[in-house]
């Protein structure tokens, strides 16, 4: 097929002042070309050829043209819209954000869009995907903070609706996914902390609820285990709760008998809360005490240099969340679309 040629619009044409919302047929005025070229460009029709496609795209964020999605679905039956279902979560640093950015990496030249909706703490969220679901308001949908038997995964797959979830489930149906490796993560900050030379270990978990809890525990068991040393699980706080009971848990038990003396902090503001619990307690880091927790963000390297870091890169999470979700509108097998990130020992400098 031959390469369609763009003409180079006038210094008229493309100054002039314009009225109303553009069209298709804006485009096509500003480039010379037809409507229906305009239209496949903007599809991204691989048969358009690149230099065609990437000078209509521009022309269009240049003029501000988005596509009248309700005649796009009547006319495709899709919406170019990927919805998703976010944590508010404060205590990952950046968490929602790096996400994001991550995910509009993706996307970027492509035909979609993000929408997102609220996944509260607590909740599944389940009512959320069914309206999504029942009136066809995204092509695809991401969601984070998996359960082992995920009400949400259920339902996805039994109305084949293309989905990948930011952590993994128990079903045996295989479905898309991306995760990090957070027995990898516990495992590493406990035999850190064991060479040391602590004594004792604790780690906060993320709720019992959660997939992700029981790999981390995981990790944490069979780190302690190998060793043959001490250890106790926080029974009233976990990587949920608010910074001041982190600190206030860390200040009392600093005052009791037999203290852990090894922490693992699955984030970076409960790492910072526990410090400062613990300076209350005349506890000094590096002396009493350490700890081996997980970075997403500058900050606790910045304020507290003294503390092991291991990297989790949230962007690159979501860049993929991202990717594997476009083959997946595709069609293509969920079999073959399981990622396990692992992680990254020693900081590294985030994407963003």
């Amino acid at each position: 097929m031959p390469k369609e040629q763009i003409p180079s619009p006038s210094k008229q044409t493309t100054t002039r002042k314009r009225s109303g919302k553009p069209t298709l047929r804006t485009i096509a005025e500003l480039t010379g070309l037809a409507v229906t070229t305009i239209s496949r460009a903007l599809a991204d029709d691989p048969l358009i050829n690149h230099e065609t496609r990437k000078r209509v795209r521009e022309t269009a964020i240049s003029i501000g043209y988005s596509p009248d999605r309700a005649a796009q679905r009547l006319k495709t039956g899709r919406t170019n819209v990927i919805g998703v279902l976010l944590d508010p979560h404060e205590e990952i640093l950046g968490f929602g954000t790096s996400l994001l950015y991550g995910l509009t990496k993706a996307l970027q030249g492509t035909a979609y869009h993000l929408i997102v909706m609220p996944n509260f703490v607590d909740t599944s969220n389940i009512e959320a995907v069914e309206y999504i679901v029942r009136n066809n308001l995204a092509d695809g949908l991401i969601f984070t903070r998996t359960e082992p038997l995920d009400a949400r995964v259920r339902l996805l797959i039994e109305s084949n609706y293309p989905f990948v979830s930011h952590g993994r489930t128990e079903f045996s149906t295989p479905h898309p996914y991306v995760d990090y490796d957070n027995y990898a993560f516990a495992y590493e900050a406990a035999r850190r902390l064991i060479a040391k030379g602590r004594q004792k270990l604790t780690i906060i978990l993320p709720s019992r609820r959660l997939t992700f809890s029981q790999h981390m525990l995981h990790g944490f068991m069979t780190a302690v285990r190998e060793a043959g040393i001490a250890h106790e699980l926080p029974e009233t706080v976990t990587l949920d709760s608010a910074a001041g009971e982190v600190r206030d848990f860390f200040r009392l038990r600093a005052l009791q008998p037999a203290p852990p003396d090894g922490l693992i902090c699955p984030g970076e503001v409960s790492a910072m809360a526990s410090i400062t619990g613990l300076g209350e307690s005349g506890w000094a880091l590096g002396n009493q005490y350490d700890i081996v927790a997980k970075q997403t963000s500058r900050l606790l390297s910045d304020i507290q240099p003294g503390v092991e870091t291991i990297y989790e890169d949230l962007t690159a999470a979501g860049e993929q969340l991202g990717r594997l979700l476009i083959r997946r509108i595709a069609d293509e097998q969920a079999s073959d679309m399981q990622l396990l990130m692992p992680p990254q020992i020693g900081f590294a400098t985030p994407s963003h």
